[in-house]
């Protein structure tokens, strides 16, 4: 008796275990389905103006990461200026923005990075990667 109950757990541990790992390449592979209908959907409204000094030029993915690519019309300023007077202040903020407007794509354990660029010289000045974890800070 005591074998038999020990066969079945086992045999219930290893099915909770199986189906869990169907259960999450399903999950992979749906997320990988919703990337790439956002990136279709999202690129055929490029460019897009976000202010005056900013333009969402290009949306990308890779694996279960989404990219943002912005174009920073920094006027004077050169990119070091730009890289080492801007980039903490921007990050913070655009971290709570991400989530706060992506909470949807990071709940699904779907990654996003915005990608800056200048404008004048198409040198990238700065990236910042969020994930879940970062908006439980």
């Amino acid at each position: 008796m005591k074998n038999a109950m020990l066969s079945f757990v086992l045999i219930i541990t290893l099915g909770v275990s199986l189906f869990a790992a169907d259960l999450s390449k399903e999950m992979l592979k749906q997320n990988k389905q919703v990337i790439k209908a956002a990136v279709a959907a999202i690129s055929k409204k490029l460019p897009q103006k976000v202010d005056k000094y900013t333009q969402f030029t290009a949306i990308s993915s890779k694996d279960l990461t989404l990219f943002y690519t912005f174009e920073i019309n920094t006027g004077a300023k050169s990119d070091e200026a730009v890289r080492s007077e801007d980039k903490g202040r921007m990050g913070k903020y655009v971290t709570q923005g991400i989530c706060k407007s992506s909470k949807y794509f990071l709940d699904s354990d779907i990654n996003i990075s915005y990608i800056y660029i200048s404008a004048k010289t198409k040198a990238k000045l700065f990236e910042f990667d969020v994930t879940k974890s970062d908006c439980k800070k």
